[in-house]
């Protein structure tokens, strides 16, 4: 099957490297891709050492690349928990999470003025613009500071 002797195509390395010449890929997300090509796991582990020792794989280079993408529509909460689940190190996302909480109130600001036009004027539409944010993974802070009107450009008494 997938570690016969005979089989066709790429190496395991051609193949991460490839994926890695499209965007950037977490160690974890390149080894759930080469393992349909290969039922042996330290195969895979030594491929994936290779190329991290190479520098050709960076879980660092792999949450800054997501963040960056993520960060326009995203907060924090979010962005940070999507890394977490792609195996990316807590003590690698550190200096991450600083950057994304300083800028999460203009991102979640620019995100809300998208998608409203006014503040909420009666507490059944602030509910719904909050679930909004919320859902995107703004903290509750700066989802109350941004539906207060606090923090608008055009607002100086912020």
């Amino acid at each position: 099957m997938a570690n016969d002797p005979a089989r066709r195509g790429p190496s395991l390395k051609a193949r991460a490297v490839a994926y890695l010449s499209r965007r950037e890929h977490s160690r974890l997300e390149l080894q759930r891709k080469l393992s349909a090509y290969s039922d042996d796991p330290a195969e895979i582990e030594a491929v994936l050492d290779d190329l991290q020792r190479t520098r050709w794989q960076s879980d660092q280079r792999y949450a800054q690349a997501y963040a960056h993408r993520a960060a326009g529509r995203q907060g924090a909460q979010r962005i940070l928990g999507a890394l977490r689940q792609q195996g990316v190190a807590e003590e690698q996302l550190a200096d991450l999470q600083d950057t994304l909480r300083e800028t999460e109130q203009e991102r979640a600001l620019a995100v809300w003025q998208r998608k409203f036009s006014a503040p909420p004027p009666d507490a059944r539409e602030y509910t719904r613009q909050y679930r909004f944010l919320a859902g995107r993974g703004f903290s509750g802070d700066v989802i109350r500071r941004v539906l207060a009107g606090r923090g608008r450009p055009d607002d100086q008494s912020a």
